[in-house]
């Protein structure tokens, strides 16, 4: 990243610093000794940011106008035009746990990796094959949007919006929904490998956004890219945590340890190949 201006401890940089995401210009403010420091990612936005600088200093309005939508908009549409793809899949998170509460274990039964229901007094599951076989290809992606309790569903949420729209900011919904994808499938295949078919949740995809987000912040410094070092130790510190028995002691031992690290490692791959190819002289 370039060096771009010293600004003094005391500066107001919040509304600079929300001008420059709405304009999409790569970024990142640090806490040096001698004042917060400016950094681009990008040499070829300098021109843009100067300008957008330049306004700032004089006072005038640099944070685009917000557009009135016609015929009764508000702002819930706001995150959709962020970030379209992240938006979409956290709305369709809540829109699950809410059917949960409406219909209980039909919902439940639908989007597990494979069918599931009693039978006899026991549970009976399906086959993936067969479901593929079948059709219902949706099976492979659905327990993703399966939360079952309020804190799991807002610990995910928090890091999808997080992780999820820096990505889309620098990258494109396109990236994103690849990363969805990929992800997701991958993690739910990694939990099933092991004989689970009641599990679900949007972690898998988390983790896998970490990894992503994080090596492109540490191979491809100039993509913009920015995860603070405590909140990696955090998230791959709780991962461990809960393989272990002391999670199980403690109240969290229903966790999908081999989703989490499956999510992980599509991430660091997808990671380690886009940030190899912005490495490389144009």
């Amino acid at each position: 990243m370039y060096r771009v201006m010293l600004f003094p401890h005391d500066t107001d940089t919040s509304e600079l610093r929300r001008a420059l995401w709405a304009h999409r210009i790569g970024h990142r403010f640090t806490e040096e000794e001698e004042g917060q420091v400016l950094w681009l990612a990008d040499p070829g936005q300098h021109e843009a940011l100067m300008q957008l600088l330049t306004r700032w200093q004089r006072g005038e309005r640099i944070l685009p106008r917000p557009r009135r939508p016609s015929g009764g908009g508000n702002a819930l549409a706001v995150p959709f035009r962020q970030a379209p793809v992240t938006a979409t899949a956290l709305a369709l998170c809540l829109l699950v746990f809410a059917a949960m509460g409406l219909f209980g274990d039909l919902v439940v039964a639908l989007l597990t990796i494979v069918p599931v229901g009693v039978v006899n007094g026991g549970l009976a599951v399906g086959d993936l094959g067969d479901v593929l076989a079948g059709g219902q290809v949706w099976r492979l992606l659905s327990p993703a949007f399966l939360h079952f309790g309020w804190m799991h569903l807002i610990f995910n949420m928090l890091w999808l919006w997080y992780f999820g729209r820096q990505i889309e900011v620098l990258h494109g919904p396109r990236r994103m929904l690849a990363l969805l994808l990929v992800a997701g499938i991958g993690a739910n295949l990694a939990q099933y490998a092991t004989g689970t078919v009641l599990f679900g949740g949007m972690s898998g995809v988390d983790f896998a956004l970490l990894g992503y987000v994080w090596l492109m912040s540490r191979r491809a410094p100039r993509s913009g890219f920015f995860v603070p070092q405590m909140l990696v130790v955090f998230m791959l510190g709780w991962m461990v945590f809960t393989m272990t028995d002391a999670a199980s002691a403690v109240g969290f031992g229903n966790v999908a340890n081999e989703a989490h690290l499956g999510g992980l490692v599509v991430g660091l791959a997808m990671g380690w190949y886009y940030s190899e190819r912005a490495r490389r002289p144009r």
